[in-house]
């Protein structure tokens, strides 16, 4: 689909598009909102999804726990409208900047996947590292949103 990676110079200061993919396929993506900057989330995208996302305009991404792609926002309503896709040097980390409106795009029903900060410094017992909730309340039920479907965190 994409270039074929056949040289160091060209993957990291050509212009064409040669994406590394891992051994499964797949190549880790980080979504931020346009307007706050925020990080909305990380995913992994396939080559189809890659493509998809890029011809469309909207992020799809591929779910590992479902293992098909995911086109995010299809059921929860939440798109995610592709405004920026960069890639770093060596090609096998994406960066999507996202406008997703007055919508979310964590399924637990925050506006972004990373409402939780961890305390910094000493770490005494690691099975007592209390993190804080950054994003006070939800922005949607996610029961009501995705009405019993089953919930992609697996343990």
């Amino acid at each position: 689909m994409f270039r074929k990676r056949e040289n160091i110079v060209e993957i990291e200061e050509g212009k064409l598009l040669s994406p590394k993919f891992d051994n499964d396929g797949l190549i880790p993506v980080i979504t931020m909102c346009s307007k706050t900057k925020d990080i909305l989330m990380h995913g992994y995208m396939n080559v189809e999804a890659f493509k998809k996302t890029i011809e469309t305009k909207e992020a799809h991404y591929f779910s590992r726990s479902r293992q098909q792609i995911w086109h995010k926002g299809k059921t929860s309503g939440f798109t995610q409208k592709v405004l920026e896709i960069r890639i770093d040097d060596d090609q096998d980390s994406v960066w999507l900047t996202v406008d997703i409106g007055d919508g979310s795009s964590c399924h637990v029903g925050y506006r972004s996947c990373f409402y939780r900060s961890i305390p910094l410094g000493p770490i005494e017992n690691g099975r007592e590292v209390e993190m804080k909730f950054e994003e006070k309340e939800k922005s949607f039920d996610p029961e009501v949103v995705y009405k019993g479907q089953p919930n992609p965190t697996k343990i």
